[in-house]
């Protein structure tokens, strides 16, 4: 206490702890969601490692001491399960943290209407499933929660060859805010994470050295996102540190949004 404040100081570590918490990883099977997975777990989380594919969600379960879920997140009665299965075994659903998502690379004259589909379905439907179910959960509960999703840069500016993404994603970030303001009385918070260019397994397989080097080029910091970047934003999204956050979309781009379009290092 000094002579002009004696407001109580919070023991800021602990605000980062989950312990007690159930938290849902959609995605958990690589990169991003297998980060997530780790950084939620070590803090005391007990996690849910969700996967379509059965192997993965076991491999990540395994690594981190949760449990494992596969099925289809963009199916109503699969989310069902996925939801009532974690509520059966821990008794409750504190959050979870959504990272599904794929872009179709193509000149938007190109698009076809299945691959338009796709982007949706794989980009969007399945956060209206999460947070409309996971959420009926959290309310009856009484206690609130948390909802973090992982949506793009490429959801806030132009996203020329894979529109259908941006626009996807554009669509997520827009249901990321309208949900803050309906569920925030209830005491659910809900944000975003919003990566560039991010070296995931996936992304490495696709990209030639010269790729990585010209995406790295384009950041002020010199280098593409790891997954474990964007895995922190999630774990501080997650936590009370973050307690009076929801309805934002976190950039973690290496600045590349806020940059000058014409600028290098040498300028």
């Amino acid at each position: 206490m000094t002579t002009t404040d004696d407001s109580p100081i919070p023991d800021y570590p602990s605000l980062l702890r989950l312990d007690d918490k159930t938290m849902i990883v959609v995605g958990a099977g690589q990169g991003i969601g297998r980060q997530v997975a780790h950084a939620l777990a070590q803090v005391g989380a007990r996690v849910v490692c969700v996967d379509v594919e059965q192997t993965r969600a076991d491999e990540i379960a395994s690594e981190t001491g949760g449990l494992a879920w596969s099925g289809d997140a963009t199916d109503r009665a699969d989310v069902e399960r996925m939801l009532t299965f974690t509520h059966d075994t821990y008794g409750r659903v504190d959050g979870f943290v959504d990272i599904i998502g794929l872009a179709t690379f193509l000149p938007f004259m190109e698009l076809t209407d299945d691959q338009w589909d796709l982007d949706f379905r794989l980009c969007l439907r399945h956060a209206f499933l999460m947070s409309q179910i996971a959420g009926r959960h959290m309310i009856e509960q009484g206690h609130g929660g948390t909802m973090v999703f992982v949506s793009s840069i490429s959801g806030l500016l132009a996203a020329p060859h894979h529109a259908a993404y941006g626009a996807a994603k554009a669509g997520l970030i827009n249901l990321v805010r309208s949900l803050a303001d309906e569920l925030g009385p209830r005491g659910i918070r809900v944000n975003s994470v919003s990566p560039g260019a991010v070296r995931t397994p996936r992304i490495n397989e696709l990209l030639t050295d010269e790729q990585v080097q010209l995406s790295a080029s384009a950041s002020p910091l010199g280098r593409m996102a790891w997954p474990t970047d964007i895995a922190r934003a999630a774990l501080f999204l997650s936590s009370d540190l973050s307690s009076y956050v929801t309805g934002q979309i976190l950039a973690v781009d290496g600045g590349v949004g806020g940059r000058y379009p014409f600028a290098t290092p040498d300028i």
